[in-house]
């Protein structure tokens, strides 16, 4: 029996990265019980980000808005203390995230095209962990060509070919498609765990919930259903 998981997710979300590792270790609750294959699909949290990115702190100032001093003030401090917790969830899970140091919000579409291209490979896991830790930890523009080029050729891709597809529009419109499919199934926030093509989990939730969420997914959900 498997269990197939569409992760719904960006690359610039810290949620998703923690959802994931969630995910991967609810895997590792139900591994004896039965298979799952994890299906990583492109969401961007704001399409409206430049190709060649923004400055983070810009943007961070245009998202709070000047408008309202008093709003935005209270929007920093919930931004503060979310960050504080997420810290906080990265050391006991063994995810280095350093806010401190982000110096651009990139745009994630290519990131995303990579992605599909190392799916296709079955270096998907891989390379989603490697784009994760190149935003999160070390502070890289995930959405330049050139460095998603080197993250690919890290793990195992042609380097060559990959700035080759960069340059055109390979799969551009595919994953464009993928990303408004969702959006018009109601998927505003990211991560989403889709089950089996029938039933959905939003949020980074614990390892234990999620396997939770996967064993109702065996049992209730069964792919030959969900596929039928």
């Amino acid at each position: 029996m498997t269990v197939l998981i569409d992760m719904v997710s960006d690359l610039v979300c810290p949620w998703c990265w923690l959802g994931l590792k969630r995910l991967d270790d609810a895997i590792a609750l139900t591994k004896d019980e039965f298979e799952t294959q994890v299906v990583f699909r492109a969401y961007q949290l704001d399409p409206t980000v430049p190709r060649e990115g923004i400055d983070y702190k810009a943007y961070m100032r245009n998202k709070f808005g000047p408008e309202d001093a008093e709003a935005a003030s209270a929007q920093k401090n919930r931004w503060a203390q979310m960050r504080e917790a997420l810290e906080q969830y990265g050391k006991d899970e063994g995810i280095p995230f350093d806010f401190d140091g982000m110096t651009i919000r990139p745009n994630t579409l290519n990131s995303h095209r990579l992605l599909r291209w190392a799916q296709g490979q079955n270096k998907g896991h891989a390379v989603k962990l490697a784009l994760f830790h190149a935003y999160f930890a070390e502070h890289r523009d995930i959405g330049d060509a050139q460095t998603l080029a080197d993250i690919g050729a890290d793990n195992g891709l042609d380097r060559a070919m990959l700035l080759d597809l960069l340059a055109g529009d390979a799969d551009l419109q595919s994953v464009q498609q993928e990303e408004a499919m969702f959006r018009q199934l109601g998927i505003s926030g990211v991560p989403t765990f889709i089950a089996n093509r029938k039933i959905a989990a939003q949020g980074a939730e614990t390892a234990e919930n999620l396997a939770g969420f996967l064993r109702k997914a065996a049992s209730e959900f069964p792919l030959e259903t969900a596929q039928a």
